[in-house]
């Protein structure tokens, strides 16, 4: 191979070897994805599974771009999720969760168990979580299952749900029994003035997206990425 040294003593026209590995890197430093990942990594792949506070949550799609960022990997977030809905429905959707083989479940299914015209008691919304996280730890072994409280309800939505922190210490220690994570949302709301609560949750349980997402998302990556965050 020619050597540096003498390869600057040759003409231009006798330099080709050189040039085209010089071209090469370029295209290559180019062409190289600005995300700060290979695309052909793995994404990490998680299930938000819930109520309508995942289904019309809208803060998902932050929430892969800021763990994706943290992360330096693709996260690909999928939602099982029905609007209305109560642990009972969870319990006939396990096998859409488990298709979708995610590394981490994000789970939340309290509030409509609480809501009185549901007519879940205590008991039974507390037997319901038991029975679906044993199913995920069964059925999914390696994945990640963290259970969440969300936002508080406020007008109407709060009346009908005058015991609705009693579901959720119960899905709390369902979880913490089970050696499982919970994360609760809930301090970074009671954070915003009451006014600025009202604004963002006008409904009184369904918060708007882009604030849903302001709240939720920094919580949700610093819990599953801890201190591996490379933002």
């Amino acid at each position: 191979m020619i050597s540096l040294r003498l390869w600057r003593t040759l003409p231009i026209e006798r330099r080709p070897t050189y040039g085209w590995l010089l071209l090469l890197a370029c295209l290559v430093m180019l062409s190289a994805p600005k995300s700060g990942y290979a695309e052909n990594s793995p994404p990490l792949k998680i299930v938000a599974f819930g109520t309508s506070l995942t289904a019309r949550g809208g803060w998902q799609p932050a929430l892969e771009t800021r763990l994706a960022a943290c992360l330096q990997r693709p996260v690909k977030i999928e939602s099982v999720a029905k609007s209305g809905e109560t642990s009972l429905w969870a319990l006939t959707q396990i096998d859409r969760v488990v298709a979708e083989q995610p590394d981490i479940v994000l789970i939340e299914f309290y509030a409509n168990d609480a809501a009185l015209q549901r007519f879940v008691s205590l008991a039974q919304s507390r037997k319901d979580i038991g029975d679906i996280l044993d199913q995920l730890r069964q059925r999914l072994p390696q994945a990640r299952i963290i259970v969440m409280a969300m936002n508080p309800f406020s007008g109407l939505r709060g009346l009908i749900r005058p015991f609705v922190g009693s579901y959720i210490s119960a899905h709390r220690a369902e979880a913490e029994k089970r050696g499982l994570e919970f994360v609760d949302h809930r301090p970074n709301w009671q954070r915003l003035t009451p006014e600025d609560l009202a604004a963002a949750i006008p409904d009184g349980a369904h918060p708007l997206p882009d604030i849903a997402s302001e709240i939720i998302v920094p919580e949700l990556v610093k819990h599953i990425a801890g201190g591996n965050c490379r933002e």
